[in-house]
């Protein structure tokens, strides 16, 4: 507002143009409200003071609001200072209200209304625009052009009816006007029915004051009947928009929902790859450590299996031993017999204890070969077990190398079908769009009862997904008691499996203590005998400390293999439920989209349903419009031409009875009082 002042006395200086004190005054009192409206209202305004204003209109953008009525404005101010709002940009309602405006003021209003597109209200109360028919066809003219100003005041104008049959013509074009004053102006019965016609074609208007015009009822009932279909068409059109707006934030919304639930998807569909490549790994890593522990094991056997056969040759050397020995003690007898038959008695009873000796000492090394023997087969079922474990580990890599296979192509397929779908969703959303531009003119009141009927099919596909959510959390929860159930069985075999072994291992304790004390008897019996004894029971008890040390080491290994392949079946039984998590999770997710895609389906059958009910109903309310418009104009008709009856009659009867009157004798008695 500053500006606006300093740009008015900086231009009345280059004029050379004395400034108006009440025009500085009111530009002051408006600087101090901090008001966007200039009124200049009561305060005559001379002809350099309008060119100043109308060249600072030209460079204004402050004032939104200006009021000039009463200010005696000559044709040359009018001129300028309108001319000055030719290009204004911010000058939204303007008041030019009782300037006695005329030809020119026509003219040149009709000019600013063809060239300026900001203005919104015009207000041209107690002027005499339409005394001049030629000026008032030139405003018409730039009126028809205008497609921004919608409310004008044109009261008290001395418009007739060929001004109102200008008007008209320019109302048609026009379909931003939205209210129209014509009160207290001489437009008559014919620029009554050229003001009809006119808003038969014009929609847009929505409020026409036509009082004090000499129109007939019937014509005002008409105009207004008009209007009001205007003002109902508007605000049907207002819901439809609001309701289209409506329905694109819910269309964009469910776009932004999909792609949000594509990038999830997409997001969790990496999540499981990065996942299953760690798995693999980590298998492939546990499956190596398992075949370095299987090699190291069969290393180990290997070193057992050479062991045992370093102690069966000792065993061999032994009996050869014990076969020279039992021949140098028959030699001996015979010997002996020779010499001493004296003694005799003596030598057989000893021969006798030495033959019981060596019986025994024949079983003893028979049950070490048994035993012998017995380790030798376990250590072939060791190696079959080895063997059946590799075989096992084979196809355990086998399913691995197929799940990951058959989850590869799963993945492919999924990523071919979300990229179907998602040209799909697009193709559909684009038709649905084109509907949408193409159909939004067609819709009506209808729209409420669509949206209510949508509001309960939502409301039952809502308790359905909750149903759905809940039929989900019960087979989780069932799931979830297999999963219990087939723990606490697993947990039972293992428990009976741990006891079997105890059972074995306490087996084979006993058996090592009976042959600990067998071999604590041979000691016994060997210490007793001769020197070649002894040294062959030392041999045997170094040979039985070295079983003794084998076998706790085949118990170890044993031990250590049992706890091996129970680690190796829980690693494999958690990748398996993992995979079957993972698969499951993927045809949630594959029946959640396809259970999205129904619904989305649904909703454009619908909406195409809808749209297409609606468009019926639109043709079937402008046809009973067409006919019901068409009856009245009849029926108008009719009415006009009884009235026009009833009016000759009414003469006739009125003339009949003054003339009976003036012809009886109560006419005579009548006129002297007269």
């Amino acid at each position: 507002m500053e500006d606006f002042r300093w740009m008015y006395l900086q231009l009345c200086k280059e004029g050379g143009v004395e400034p108006q004190e009440n025009v500085v005054t009111q530009l002051q009192e408006s600087k101090n409200a901090h008001s966007s409206r200039l009124d200049l209202g009561g305060h005559s305004l001379s002809t350099d003071t309008c060119i100043i204003v109308g060249r600072a209109f030209q460079k204004d953008t402050v004032f939104t609001e200006v009021s000039l009525s009463d200010c005696m404005l000559t044709e040359e101010g009018t001129k300028m200072l309108l001319a000055g709002l030719f290009h204004n940009t911010s000058v939204k309602c303007l008041d030019l209200k009782g300037n006695n405006l005329r030809s020119t003021g026509a003219e040149v209003l009709g000019k600013l209304l063809g060239c300026n597109k900001t203005l919104r209200r015009l207000v041209l109360e107690w002027n005499a625009l339409g005394v001049w028919e030629e000026s008032f066809s030139l405003f018409c003219d730039g009126l028809a052009s205008n497609q921004t100003l919608t409310q004008l005041d044109l009261r008290n104008n001395q418009i007739n009816h060929h001004g109102a049959s200008e008007l008209a013509l320019a109302l048609r074009h026009n379909s931003a006007l939205e209210e129209l004053d014509l009160r207290w102006n001489n437009i008559g019965l014919l620029g009554g029915r050229s003001l009809l016609e006119a808003l038969q074609k014009n929609k847009s208007i929505v409020q026409l004051e036509m009082a004090g015009n000499n129109i007939p009822s019937d014509i005002l009932k008409a105009l207004e009947q008009t209007t009001g279909n205007n003002t109902e068409r508007e605000f049907t059109l207002r819901e439809s928009r609001n309701k289209t707006h409506v329905l694109s934030r819910e269309i964009q919304t469910l776009k932004e929902e999909k792609g949000r639930q594509f990038l999830n998807l997409m997001e969790t569909i990496d999540r499981q790859r990065e996942e299953m490549g760690r798995s693999t790994w980590s298998t492939s890593a546990q499956i190596g450590q398992l075949q370095e522990a299987l090699n190291e094991r069969k290393s180990a056997i290997n070193s057992l299996t050479a062991k045992l056969q370093m102690t069966e040759a000792a065993l061999a050397l032994s009996e050869q031993k014990s076969q020279s020995m039992g021949e140098l003690l028959s030699r001996m007898k015979a010997e002996n017999e020779e010499q001493k038959e004296e003694q005799s008695r003596l030598r057989k009873k000893k021969e006798e204890e030495n033959s019981l000796r060596e019986g025994k000492l024949h079983r003893e090394i028979q049950n070490l070969m048994e035993t012998n023997g017995q380790l030798r087969n376990k250590v072939d079922e060791l190696e079959c077990r080895s063997k059946a474990q590799q075989q096992q580990i084979f196809e355990l890599k086998q399913e691995l190398a197929n799940s990951t296979t058959e989850l590869k192509m799963r993945l492919t397929k999924a990523e071919d079908r979300l990229e179907s779908e998602k040209r799909r969703s697009k193709q559909a959303l684009e038709d649905m769009e084109s509907l949408r531009h193409k159909e939004v003119e067609h819709i009506s009141r209808h729209l409420e009862e669509s949206e209510k009927v949508l509001q309960e099919r939502i409301f039952k596909l809502e308790t359905q997904r909750i149903q759905l959510e809940e039929e989900l959390c019960r087979t989780k929860a069932a799931c979830v008691t297999e999963r219990a159930h087939a723990e606490e069985e697993l947990g039972k075999v293992r428990a009976q499996m741990r006891l079997e072994e105890q059972e074995r291992v306490s087996s084979l304790e006993e058996k090592l203590r009976s042959l600990r004390s067998s071999m604590q008897e041979m000691q016994l019996h060997c210490s007793q005998q001769k020197q070649t004894i002894s040294e062959l029971q030392a041999k045997n008890s170094h040979q039985s400390i070295e079983m003794d040390g084998l076998r706790r080491r085949i118990e170890e290994l044993q031990q250590d293999l049992s706890g091996k392949d129970q680690e190796k079946v829980a690693e494999v039984s958690r990748v398996r439920v993992e995979l079957q998590e993972q698969i499951g999770q993927l045809e949630a997710e594959r029946t959640a989209q396809e259970g999205l895609k129904a619904k989305i389906s649904a909703l454009e059958r619908e909406l195409k349903v809808l749209t297409n009910n609606h468009r019926e109903v639109l043709l079937d309310k402008e046809s009973e419009k067409s006919s019901m418009l068409e009856k009245l104009r009849l029926k108008e008709v009719e009415i006009q031409r009884m009235k026009e009856d009833e009016a000759q009659r009414a003469s006739y009867l009125q003339s009949a009875i003054l003339t009976y009157v003036q012809g009886s004798p109560l006419g005579q008695y009548s006129s002297p009082k007269k």
